[in-house]
């Protein structure tokens, strides 16, 4: 079949990577891509949330599954937009309806779903700016640290963890008043900050059935050692050594299994990959956010540990038929490293010359902000790219993975060398 992705970035590559092992793939499409995923594919120049321009084009080359890889297409209706129209309902699309994609457009109402159904997670307040002085009060009556976040879409710099009074007052000036994420920090959750350690859950849902896919740890601070700005996400883990089977069952029966329940019951449409945020305090899993597609940088090392055919999971999540299948993952540990521009995840550099990939081995390369420019292999974005490696076990992932990230070459480059080494001795 005719397959058009949706995204540009190191997951996008990800998915075209595993779409084009499938036999079931006939052609694949990316809008807009980057120079990795033209390399397997035919890159497309349409924003993905120009709805309009992608169903002419589904029209014109018969496209009949769509996948959407980044969240800004899901929050803008996507679903909803393409099932409204006859002559493109026939086409398979893996995403959420637009109240289903709700649990990442905004952080206040997926803190409400939870509370409604009782799904594990921190206490929390929202305000918007008319309730600023309100919302100062709240926080002066917290314990520190606490958390603020922008409650709609902020490229996942929109959380921000507060030691002080006053660096809480200052960031809650800054989102509520300054406008500092714009439209997405008209309202600022803020909420109990939770103690412990963080991973990533994948489920993928055909809306009745489900499969809980290989879970990840990623890594969101700019510094070693967990320090610096949030970013997008320097580098994953997966498996994670501390998400054993009793942990993993918690998190099926406590949290899955309700909030599938829970959009069953708003009737809210959600076919599609749910990401889930956890922090294990103690031995309790808590969800400190959800998003509704799959994760970055964690599906470049979610994928490469899934043996089946990707195409076929996805059509049987469109056609409700995801519990025929049996999923089958790899026992290999997967580290990813990013390799990202100087200056993320503020002002960076771009058009700087990729050199030496040639030089890899051992390594999976996902492209994210690339571009290819008069036969020159060029930075176009922060994060750059994501090295890969499957190994026995984490210590040699860690190696391979590293050793690819040391090749790559373009000036200013740089990228985190402790990914994986906090969970060496767990």
């Amino acid at each position: 079949m005719n397959i058009l992705l949706l995204g540009s970035g190191g997951r996008e590559h990800a998915f075209a990577w595993k779409i084009t092992q499938s036999s079931l793939c006939k052609k694949l499409y990316v809008a807009t891509g980057n120079a990795g995923t033209a390399q397997i594919a035919e890159n497309v120049p349409i924003k993905p949330t120009d709805f309009s321009a992608l169903s002419t084009f589904c029209k014109e080359k018969n496209i009949q599954m769509l996948v959407v890889g980044n969240e800004e297409p899901l929050v803008a209706g996507i679903w909803d937009f393409f099932k409204n129209q006859k002559d493109l309902e026939h086409i398979h699309l893996i995403a959420p309806s637009q109240a289903g994609a709700m649990l990442e457009g905004s952080k206040d109402f997926a803190k409400q779903l939870m509370f409604e159904f009782q799904i594990p997670t921190a206490s929390y307040h929202s305000f918007g700016a008319d309730d600023f002085e309100k919302a100062l009060q709240y926080i002066y009556n917290h314990s520190l640290p606490i958390v603020l976040k922008a409650d709609g879409l902020a490229a996942g710099k929109g959380v921000l963890i507060c030691p002080t009074y006053s660096h809480a007052e200052k960031a809650l000036k800054e989102m509520l008043l300054d406008k500092k994420f714009g439209k997405a920090s008209e309202k600022v959750v803020i909420e109990q900050f939770l103690e412990g350690i963080e991973l990533s859950v994948f489920v993928l849902t055909d809306g009745k059935n489900y499969k809980i896919l290989p879970e990840a740890k990623d890594y969101k601070r700019i510094g070693e050692n967990d320090t610096g700005l949030n970013t997008g996400g320097m580098g994953a883990v997966s498996p994670v050594p501390f998400a054993d089977r009793a942990f993993m069952q918690k998190v099926e029966q406590k949290i899955v299994i309700p909030t599938l329940q829970a959009l069953r019951a708003k009737n809210i449409a959600y076919v599609g990959f749910l990401f889930i945020g956890l922090m294990k305090v103690g031995n309790e899993p808590y969800v400190i956010e959800f998003n509704c597609r799959m994760g970055d940088p964690e599906t470049q090392v979610v994928f490469p540990r899934i043996e089946n055919d990707l195409v076929e999971l996805l059509l049987a999540t469109a056609t409700q038929k995801l519990d025929e299948i049996e999923l089958k993952m790899k026992p290999e540990t997967a580290v990813t490293t990013i390799v990202v521009s100087a200056g993320y995840p503020e002002n960076y550099e771009t058009g700087k010359e990729i050199k030496n990939l040639e030089q890899i081995e051992n390594a999976l390369i996902f492209h994210a902000g690339t571009k290819q420019e008069n036969g020159k292999l060029l930075t176009n974005g922060g994060r750059v790219m994501a090295l890969t490696a499957l190994a026995e076990n984490l210590p040699n992932a860690i190696q391979k993975s590293q050793k690819a990230a040391q090749c790559v070459s373009f000036e200013n480059k740089y990228f985190r060398k402790d990914i994986g080494q906090d969970l060496l001795n767990l």
